[in-house]
């Protein structure tokens, strides 16, 4: 590390939250009923898996092609999700909690990066009582563009103080949230193993660091 990271974003569904195939079951159900083919369907949501990690209303719009049906289809989205977390369908990953109370001890700053929309994102955290345990929290809305785009981690080091971009860590289980990280020059921009992307697809798009899970930044930090 080029310097001391003093910033970390951790990625939400499949790095910090267990959601057990909520947010698939919620694509799947706000898809479904929009005049979809069977052969059609399958493809779009095996784009949506493809696309784990970006904003969820850019990948509405991607594969929906109309501008009405990717709004619709957000709504019906967050409604899903929103149930789900009121019906305790999503849980804290094991030694998650415990590494952003280590993180923030060590004076390092957690932002969560995530693709949902703020409403959904904070629903979320309130849900699971995260407040009290990150700085920030920030959704494509307020940066501009989601991943792979670097605008979540370069809006993070910009709200939160920090200084050069290389004090930045990003941490997500998908490849976008790698490369978004890589955009942005994070001294540390690490997959982890908890979502569907292995590690050979971490590699290949550059990750620095292959983690079997989120518990294992501490140590990677030397905390």
């Amino acid at each position: 590390m080029s310097a001391p990271i003093t910033i970390a974003c951790l990625d939400m569904a499949g790095t910090t939250v267990r959601d057990d195939g909520v947010v698939m079951d919620a694509f799947g159900s706000a898809i479904a009923g929009r005049g979809l083919a069977a052969a059609e369907y399958a493809q779009v949501m095996k784009d949506v898996r493809a696309s784990m990690g970006q904003s969820k209303i850019e990948v509405f719009r991607r594969v929906l092609g109309d501008e009405g049906a990717a709004l619709d289809a957000n709504q019906a989205f967050e409604r899903r999700y929103a149930a789900a977390v009121r019906a305790g369908e999503v849980a804290a990953l094991p030694g998650a909690v415990q590494v952003m109370t280590t993180l923030r001890a060590a004076g390092i700053r957690v932002c969560l990066l995530t693709g949902f929309s703020p409403v959904t994102r904070d629903a979320l955290i309130d849900a699971l009582d995260w407040r009290p345990l990150i700085d920030l929290a920030l959704s494509p809305a307020d940066a501009g563009r989601g991943r792979p785009w670097p605008d979540l981690p370069l809006t993070a080091l910009l709200r939160l103080g920090g200084g050069a971009v290389t004090e930045l860590a990003t941490i997500g289980d998908t490849p976008s949230d790698v490369e978004s990280g890589l955009r942005a020059g994070a001294g540390i921009a690490a997959g982890v193993l908890t979502g569907s992307a292995s590690r050979e697809e971490f590699t290949r798009v550059g990750a620095t660091h292959v983690l079997d899970t989120v518990a294992a930044l501490p140590s990677l930090l030397g905390l």
